[in-house]
């Protein structure tokens, strides 16, 4: 038996236990892991230190060891958001829909676990915690597979949880797959017989390759070329912070932004002023050659920019002529992630809202909010750029599906 389908197995198994628990325990536990990283708070930094110190060496940009670094802060936030998934509403059980026959059969619709979820995901080690929390408030067991730059990170976390685990007789609810060849993620994404889906959350190309050989159902996320618009009708002194905010804050995560589009009229009283802030802020700025004159230091962009998801500090910049040409824009070259208008238009916000296919749409507002802590689902698995089976940030309930249940007494089809 392989070291995948023996994680496959084991998946399964402790799928079955979980389904068992009710909420109070499921509780119980989530609470438990939350004190557990709390009190190796030490551990997990030193641990940490190791990738960081290996990310370095190998020369990785500065947003990507800023999404590789666990501190105080974050391993407080991830404490915290374990403790708020434990508060959450239990889906489980749940009735979605009840009613009788005709016949007198009561036909009812139950929110149940998905079962076993395989997670490849970047080197992000936050999300190797919010991941297993999630699955467990929800029912489902989970084999994890995070990036190779976090790998210390990802064992030391897995660790944790699975301490706590043991103790609960749910030890293989959640697995890391701590074996970095490539051939061992060909292995889980055809494990249908003990896996039920596959969430992969990373770039591109990551994706594109399991959603090419998958032979479980795929809910694709992560991918974020995210674009925000300055309308001709924008409100001036709300352009600065939102565009700011929106590539500079954690460039390195998905809900950045990527490209900014800017209406021509707009060019000369915006680009001046908020180019010198941007390049401020050491952010490199590619513009089109409609663009270029008007922002400082900067470089001609060039048709890659517009499909690159730079997940830096880089920022491509582009001029449409009209709202309509920047719809076109963005739903060619968007990954269906999160998009942004900066508007007063009514009518405009509206068209906007209306015919951008990305998953999450903002008016006057920066991309940044696209989080299942800042929608209120606590953590979040990911962010959903497909339209089945769920959209958007991927809380509790994206992790559930249903089945019916129908109570009769004899009754006989005819």
């Amino acid at each position: 038996m392989s070291y995948i389908e023996n994680m496959g197995i084991n998946a399964k198994l402790a799928s079955k236990e979980l389904n068992k628990l009710d909420t109070r325990t499921k509780n119980k536990i989530l609470l438990e892991i939350a004190d557990n990283l709390e009190n190796k708070k030490e551990l997990i930094k030193s641990e940490n230190e190791k990738d960081l110190i290996a990310g370095r060496e190998k020369g990785l940009t500065s947003a990507f060891l800023d999404r590789l670094t666990l501190n105080d802060n974050r391993i407080a936030g991830m404490v915290e958001g374990v403790r708020q998934i434990a508060k959450f509403a239990d889906p489980i059980g749940e009735i979605e829909k009840g009613f009788r026959h005709e016949n007198g059969m009561e036909i009812k619709k139950v929110r149940v676990p998905l079962g076993v979820i395989a997670m490849i995901y970047e080197s992000r080690p936050n999300v190797t915690i919010d991941a297993a929390a999630l699955c467990l408030k929800a029912g489902n067991s989970i084999i994890l597979r995070g990036g190779t730059d976090a790998i210390y990170s990802n064992v030391v976390l897995a660790n944790i949880i699975k301490e706590v685990l043991i103790n609960n007789k749910l030890e293989f609810a959640v697995q890391l797959v701590e074996k970095p060849e490539r051939e061992y993620i060909n292995q889980l994404i055809s494990l249908d017989k003990y896996i039920d889906v596959i969430i992969p959350r990373g770039g591109r190309g990551l994706k594109k390759a399991i959603m090419d050989n998958a032979t479980i159902p795929v809910i694709e996320t992560g991918a974020g070329l995210c674009h925000t618009y300055i309308d001709k009708f924008a409100d001036l002194n709300k352009v600065k912070d939102i565009v700011v905010n929106a590539k500079v804050q954690r460039p390195g995560v998905c809900n950045a932004m990527e490209t900014l589009l800017i209406h021509k009229d707009l060019l000369q009283e915006v680009l001046p002023n908020l180019s010198k802030e941007l390049r401020a802020l050491r952010v490199e700025l590619r513009a089109c050659k409609e663009c270029l004159p008007f922002v400082q230091d900067g470089i001609l962009a060039s048709d890659k920019d517009w499909d690159t998801e730079y997940l830096d500090l880089i920022l491509s910049i582009k001029a449409v002529n009209s709202l309509d040409e920047a719809i076109e824009h963005i739903n060619k070259y968007s990954t269906m992630h999160s998009e942004a208008i900066i508007t007063e238009s009514l009518e405009n916000a509206n068209i906007f809202t209306r015919d951008i296919d990305s998953a999450c749409i903002y008016v006057n507002a920066s991309t940044r909010f696209t989080d299942g802590g800042e929608f209120g689902f606590g953590g979040e698995i990911g962010i959903s750029t497909q339209k089945l089976h769920a959209r958007g940030p991927m809380g509790i309930r994206e992790l559930t599906t249903l089945k019916y249940v129908i109570v009769g007494n004899g009754q006989i089809r005819g």
